[in-house]
């Protein structure tokens, strides 16, 4: 009788070691998939950001660091890899995209927000600085009756509601943050297939430009070039605004007018619209029925245009040709 007894409580001694090893193991499976799991659901950093160089356009190439003047300038890769953080990060969302749009007021002017102040060129802006001409209203969800803040032209927007509505609801993803409501005029949605893979960042401090590729092994970067942003000089000229924008239109000849007329002056080739009246393109040609040029002594020194990027001619038609409009970006950072 002892025998018997002693066969069974082996038995289920080894029935209790084999449950314990599934626990164990079990135990283990769950803790690897929720760290997983938190990995995957974590926000992408800078540090995380991969970059490598193999350049597309290698004609004017300028190095990580380089001498100007009695100064050093850089291309910030840090601060750039936080901005394609972001890019990444809103990438990762099951998002309905749409940009606001109001080029040179054509979905009619914003509403003057509450609050407003008069800028350097003595046009209506919000408390943040974000002028009405060429502007979205956002307005508090459910109050209609006076914006509070500017969306720029060719921010990027989540839509939170169907885009037929006479309010649409929007989430800001780029150059402000939060829940507001917009006309349905300034929407336009975009693609539900579009990502975003070809970004162009300006530097308007080390008057820098680069381009950028997202690949299965990070962002490789496609071309280093010398850069001029936009200056402060009412009431014509302005600085090239800081944030990230959507490239909305493309021209091979932008034309302009001589300042304070309506007398079409010149135009600059290769033009890529990002934000209000401002283009990536190629050096300005003072004349309408002149040609191309190449390059500019200016390029890289210091902000001498209206608010457009100028870029070699043949660097800007390297732009022009790579980027797919209403599918990629240009950050500009100061």
């Amino acid at each position: 009788m002892s025998i018997v007894v002693s066969c069974k409580n082996k038995a289920q001694q080894e029935i209790n070691n084999s449950a314990r090893k599934e626990a164990i193991e079990r135990a283990e499976k769950d803790s690897i998939a929720r760290v997983k799991k938190a990995e995957e659901e974590r926000p992408i950093m800078g540090a995380d950001i991969n970059l490598s160089k193999e350049l597309t356009f290698d004609k004017y190439t300028l190095e990580d660091t380089y001498p100007y003047k009695d100064t050093v300038r850089v291309f910030q890769w840090e601060k750039i890899k936080e901005q394609l953080a972001v890019v990444e990060n809103f990438q990762r969302q099951d998002i309905s995209y749409a940009v606001l749009q109001n080029y040179k007021n054509k979905n009619r002017e914003a509403p003057v927000v509450a609050n407003f102040k008069r800028n350097a060129y003595k046009r209506v802006s919000d408390t943040l600085g974000v002028e009405r001409y060429q502007s979205s209203p956002l307005y508090a969800v459910g109050d209609a009756k006076v914006p509070l803040i500017y969306g720029r032209d060719g921010s990027l927007v989540k839509l939170l509601s169907s885009d037929t509505l006479d309010m649409v609801k929007v989430e800001g993803l780029t150059n402000f943050e939060g829940t507001w409501e917009v006309p349905k005029r300034y929407v336009k949605s975009l693609s539900d297939t579009v990502d975003f893979h070809h970004v162009v960042v300006v530097d308007v401090t080390n008057q820098n430009i680069c381009t950028l590729e997202k690949s299965v092994k990070g962002w490789i970067i496609r071309s280093m070039n010398p850069a001029t942003t936009g200056r402060h000089l009412p009431p014509h000229a302005m600085e090239t605004p800081v944030g990230i924008f959507l490239v909305q239109e493309q021209k091979s000849k932008m034309y302009y007018v001589k300042d304070g007329t309506k007398t079409i002056e010149g135009f600059a080739p290769y033009a890529s619209r990002f934000t209000n009246g401002a283009y990536v393109h190629g050096v300005p040609v003072n004349n309408p029925q002149g040609k191309i040029i190449e390059y500019s002594w200016s390029l890289g020194t210091t902000p001498r245009s209206h608010m457009c990027v100028r870029n070699a001619s043949s660097h800007a038609k390297f732009v022009f040709d790579w980027m797919r409009p209403m599918a990629s970006l240009v950050i500009v950072i100061d």
